[in-house]
């Protein structure tokens, strides 16, 4: 199987992903609302690994670490914003493996908090999508 066979496995994941955030801010499950979000991100980008560099993408959840692996090939540069953001999110993914930080992020994920992840994600996740290197005349990525 090529890595443009296997990209459309990691974007129906990112995108599951992405839907099970926004199911999860409208049932009030604020934490769970950013851990999704990273986990959507970090799928996203591991499809973008495979393609541009046409090898299957470590197992490790450090967004802005996987993207350092193939930076240099991306048409525009990783803003300082979506580094922070990427880092931020990580701090959730530790949610499922470090329990004793599940009771602090809980105490700091509000409505507003997750409502501000959502909505940051979103945006990054919409130009990660333009990156890929697989595109329809319109501009559009495929999923092939």
């Amino acid at each position: 199987m090529t890595s443009e066979e296997k990209f459309p496995f990691w974007l129906e994941h990112a995108e599951y992903d992405l839907e099970a955030a926004e199911s999860m801010f409208q049932s009030g499950k604020w934490v769970y609302v950013v851990f999704m979000c990273q986990q959507a991100i970090e799928k996203l980008v591991k499809g973008l690994y495979l393609l541009y560099l046409d090898e299957e993408p470590p197992k490790i959840h450090d967004i802005n670490r996987l993207l350092s692996k193939f930076e240099g090939k991306l048409p525009e540069e990783v803003g300082e914003e979506k580094v922070q953001l990427f880092s931020d999110l990580g701090m959730y993914y530790l949610n499922t493996r470090y329990p004793e930080y599940k009771r602090e992020l809980y105490l700091k994920t509000s409505r507003q908090v997750a409502e501000n992840f959502l909505k940051r994600t979103k945006e990054s996740y919409q130009w990660l999508m333009t990156l890929s290197p697989l595109k329809d005349s319109s501009g559009s990525t495929l999923p092939t």
